[in-house]
């Protein structure tokens, strides 16, 4: 996999977009800053210059259905996980792809993908991880990075070499046709997998356990009165 590093761009997923030299291998693109990185919808990811991870990665899957483009979500999402779990416990994914320490977001990654047929022709994953910023100002709730937990600095080139060769591990997993060992760890190391919380969707306030993520990406909650209930992303909020 060919790596550019950057000491400034607005976003490595734009940079990657326009990006013509890597003759169809994987590539990714590390900057050192983002002047105008983004999040889910209109959110804006914080990030203190030189101070954690803000990357991207295109690459071409095989073997990869439309409608089954969410294990690339998952794909991702346990990358970053497995490598961060090396540094330290408690790490999860909280669907659809936010990875979380306790009840903290240390990582998030925004996908695009384009299509060719019925299959995903490329796919850029860009991605966040709060490694040594030790002090959040915008208005997220819960940010947390690997230096609060750990109290020390860290190599922020080992951990992108981490998730790196996890993320190349989880899409040779896919193109092998071994899909179900990334959705059933996927399901291993889900967010709030076992018992009852809170979540809210446009009708207020609920009690659930989550039942299955479905392989079109819909989560399945089942309520404390035993009604099961599917939500697209932004269709539910996780009462943290």
């Amino acid at each position: 996999m060919t790596i550019i590093h950057l000491d400034e761009t607005d976003s490595t997923n734009r940079y990657l977009r326009e990006y013509e030299g890597s003759g169809g291998e994987a590539v990714a693109v590390v900057a050192d800053f983002q002047t105008a990185g983004r999040g889910q919808g209109k959110n804006r990811w914080e990030s203190e210059r030189g101070k954690n991870l803000t990357f991207s990665v295109r690459t071409s899957p095989r073997g990869v259905p439309v409608q089954q483009q969410f294990l690339l979500s998952m794909a991702i999402a346990l990358a970053v996980r497995d490598t961060l779990a090396t540094y330290a416990d408690g790490m999860t994914v909280k669907w659809p792809n936010d990875i979380y320490w306790c009840d903290k977001k240390i990582s998030g990654t925004l996908i695009e993908t384009t299509v060719s047929g019925k299959d995903i022709r490329t796919c850029i994953f860009g991605t966040g991880i709060n490694i040594n910023q030790t002090e959040f100002r915008s208005d997220a709730p819960n940010p947390v990075s690997l230096r609060q937990i750990l109290n020390r600095d860290v190599d922020r080139e080992a951990v992108l070499r981490g998730v790196l060769d996890k993320l190349t591990e989880n899409l040779q997993l896919l193109e092998d046709g071994r899909a179900g060992e990334i959705s059933r760890r996927y399901m291993e190391h889900l967010y709030r997998r076992e018992g009852m919380f809170g979540y809210r969707d446009k009708g207020g306030d609920f009690i659930a356990c989550i039942e299955t993520v479905v392989p079109d990406g819909h989560l399945v909650l089942k309520t404390d009165s035993g009604e099961e209930r599917r939500y697209a992303f932004k269709e539910v909020a996780f009462r943290i």
